[in-house]
Parts: structure tokens; sequence; C-alpha cells
């Protein structure tokens, strides 16, 4: 398997997280409101599994590795636009998160700011995905000998192996932080 084949695969996953949001933001709009813990549910798949464990290992791994081979201009270009897209994700993931949090405090209004987010990122994942599938991941592997992309999809498998214990790491502290808070 080619390094990016991990990455498509989880392309598809992310896809049908997103048909599952336009879904929630279609009902939102109907009913004029929306489920705040849906909105969470989808905001740490998004940041664990679709930012840090998928664009991780495009930006930590593979962008990394490309960084140090000669690529054309245009594959250049094509690797600089999607970190920035990554980071128009982590931007739009955090104005999620504090609309919802409003939302969920009770701002009526902050439910335009909500879907707003939601429709965003409804949009920019699919034209994000399509760029890489059938744009940039085919041409960065002409870069890489057959050793190199064995080492890198070595690489990624241990990255995944260790994503499982750093997110829950993360709850674990966060339990933590919540049972000390609860004990005042």
């Amino acid at each position: 398997m080619l390094p990016i084949g991990p990455l498509m695969i989880e392309h598809r996953l992310i896809e049908k997280l997103i048909a599952h949001v336009e879904r929630v933001v279609s009902e939102a709009r109907s009913r004029a409101r929306v489920n705040p813990n849906l909105v969470d549910l989808a905001v740490d798949f998004v940041r664990t599994y679709a930012d840090r464990t998928h664009h991780g290992k495009e930006e930590d791994i593979l962008f990394r590795e490309l960084r140090k081979k000669a690529l054309s201009e245009e594959d250049a270009r094509v690797m600089r636009e999607l970190v920035g897209e990554h980071g128009l994700g982590r931007e739009a993931v955090g104005r999620l998160v504090s609309a919802n949090r409003a939302y969920r405090d009770g701002s009526a209004e902050a439910l335009g700011a909500v879907l707003h987010e939601l429709s965003f990122l409804a949009q920019f994942y699919p034209n994000h995905i399509e760029k890489e599938d059938r744009v940039f991941f085919p041409a960065s592997m002409r870069y890489f000998t057959q050793v190199e992309k064995d080492a890198l999809l070595a690489e990624m498998r241990e990255f995944d192996q260790n994503m499982i214990h750093e997110k829950y790491r993360r709850v674990m502290e966060e339990v933590g932080r919540r049972a000390v808070g609860a004990e005042t």
C-alpha cells in the first residue's frame, strides 16, 4: 500500500461525518435549534480524527518529508495551500466551539454562528479532500523511492497507534480537572 492509501481511506470516513453534519444543519434550520451535544461530538471528531490524526500524518510526516525534496513549483504551491486550508479548518472549529458554548449558555443568536461554522466545514472538507485525493497525493508519490514510501507508511502506522493513548490521556486529564472543580 502507498502512504497515501490510509490518508484516502480516512477521507472516506471524514466524508461520512460531513454528510451527517449537513443533515444536522438542515434539520437545525427547519427547527430553529440544534443539539449542542451533537455539535460537541462533531467537534471532537474533527479535532481528534480529521485534524490531529489525519492532518497530523499529512503535516508531520508526508509534508515534512516532501519539504526535503525538490518539489515542482506547482506541487510546492499546492502543499502550502493545503497547510493553509488545515489552518482555516482549525479556525472554523474554534469559532464553532465558542458559538456552541454561547448557544448552550442560552444565546439564541449563537445558533446562526453554530450553523454558519458547521456549513463552512461541510463545504470546506469535500473541496479540500478532492484537491488532496485527485491532485496532490498522486503527484506527491513520484518524489519517493519504494523504500521511502514503505518508511512513510510505517511511520504513519506508528503515529496512529499512539493517537488513542494521546486522546484518552487528554480525556483523563480533563476528568481530573473537572473532578477537582466538583469537590469545591
